[in-house]
């Protein structure tokens, strides 16, 4: 029985042991290469499991004197599934960061150019993770000048991509749009991997909700889920959630049920997250804000993290207390706002910031009496028509004059 046999076997019931042996094979110059790729990626797996940051930081850092030996194809592959390592320990991203960095500037030093630009793709999405905006910027604009003189149009692809969700991230939607075309071009021109075309997909669709364009943006995402849940790939989960975003910003929560009984989506309807969407698509169907605020504290983890569903909810939130204000001061005149307040189960100043802008939003036709505390409600003025046709009858009066005034000026000219 080889060694790396020996470590396997012992891998689950003494993973100290099988971490000494593969440290061995490593160290043994009698050791064929195979053995030693297989010890690296063993030893990285040990210690993503310990969720120890800095040993498989040693690990990749160690790997390089093998690597240096092996095939660039190999190697590549090698010390990306090493770094993947790393999304497995939580709190890791320094770290993650450092090796990036470390093992970018040995690539140069090795003229790896491909290796090289890879990981500065791996270190551009990193920054994205980290809402590291600005460097991130910096390393699109270098990676994009490099590739284009290479043209290598995969990677290419998946820069635009990186570039459109950093623009995305600072708010900057055009210059977004402009990168995911960009994008799209380059995916055009070659033979465009499922998951990558899934992700081009994806944000077009997140472009798309925030242009408020739902159902353009629903019909991207049913796309991705149904090419990520056919491969049993866990991005499905967001695709899904995102749909029933979609439904619900639509005004259309009660399809959130119907959608829940399609047959790719059965495996994740007990999950918490789809729960939350649930939760939410009720809340809104009553027009109930404290179920509303209710579903938010719950399901504060699976609501928050996604910028792109807190931004939604954060619209629909406003919405609903709109709605919810419209309908408690509908029946007065004069209303006191500590009682609107009271009613709508918000603080004053809330409640009274969120009139004044109804207020000027024409949402609502009334003014805020600050002595007395009140809102004072106007009736509903009609249109008066006499106006408007008076002001369209002025403008065809000028039209004749201006009209008789040519003619006379070019009469008086004939008659000279």
């Amino acid at each position: 029985m080889s060694s790396i046999e020996k470590a396997n076997e012992l891998l689950k019931s003494d993973p100290q042991q099988a971490e000494q042996i593969y440290k061995s094979v490593l160290s043994s110059n009698d050791s064929d290469d195979r053995d030693q790729e297989v010890a690296l990626v063993k030893l990285g797996q040990i210690y993503a499991d310990r969720k120890d940051a800095a040993a498989l930081a040693e690990v990749v850092k160690s790997s390089r004197a093998f690597m240096s030996s092996t095939a660039k194809a190999k190697t590549a592959k090698l010390i990306r599934t090493l770094i993947d390592f790393f999304s497995l320990i939580p709190g890791s991203e320094s770290t993650q960061k450092q090796v990036l960095e470390d093992n970018i500037t040995w690539a140069r030093q090795e003229k790896r150019i491909f290796l090289k630009q890879s990981l500065e793709t791996r270190l551009v999405a990193l920054d994205l993770q980290t809402q590291a905006y600005r460097p991130a910027l910096a390393l699109i604009e270098t990676l994009l000048r490099e590739l284009k003189r290479l043209d290598d149009k995969l990677i290419l692809t998946e820069v635009h991509l990186l570039e459109s969700r950093v623009y995305r991230g600072i708010g900057n939607f055009p210059k977004s749009k402009a990168a995911l075309t960009s994008a799209r071009t380059a995916a055009n021109s070659i033979y465009c991997p499922p998951y990558l075309q899934a992700q081009l997909d994806l944000q077009s669709g997140v472009l798309h909700a925030e242009d408020k364009d739902y159902k353009t943006a629903y019909s991207y995402f049913f796309e991705v889920f149904e090419n990520l849940s056919t491969n049993d790939d866990p991005g499905a989960l967001a695709a899904l959630k995102y749909m029933l975003l979609c439904k619900i910003m639509l005004n259309l929560p009660e399809d959130v049920t119907s959608l829940l009984q399609i047959k790719l989506a059965a495996k994740y309807v007990q999950l918490r997250e789809v729960d939350s969407m649930r939760a939410v698509a009720r809340a809104h169907q009553n027009r109930n804000l404290a179920e509303f605020e209710l579903a938010l504290k719950e399901y504060r983890e699976e609501l928050s993290t996604d910028p792109t569903i807190r931004s939604h909810l954060a619209a629909l939130y406003d919405t609903l207390l709109e709605q919810n204000l419209l309908r408690i001061v509908e029946p007065y005149s004069v209303v006191d706002v500590d009682h609107v307040a009271e009613v709508v189960g918000q603080g004053r100043a809330q409640v009274e910031a969120k009139l004044s802008q109804m207020i000027l939003d024409k949402i609502l036709s009334g003014v805020l009496d600050q002595g007395r505390g009140c809102l004072i409600i106007f009736d509903p003025q009609e249109d008066d028509a006499l106006y408007e046709n008076a002001i369209k009858t002025v403008e065809q009066v000028g039209k004749v004059v201006d009209s008789l005034y040519a003619k006379a000026s070019s009469g008086s000219s004939f008659v000279d």
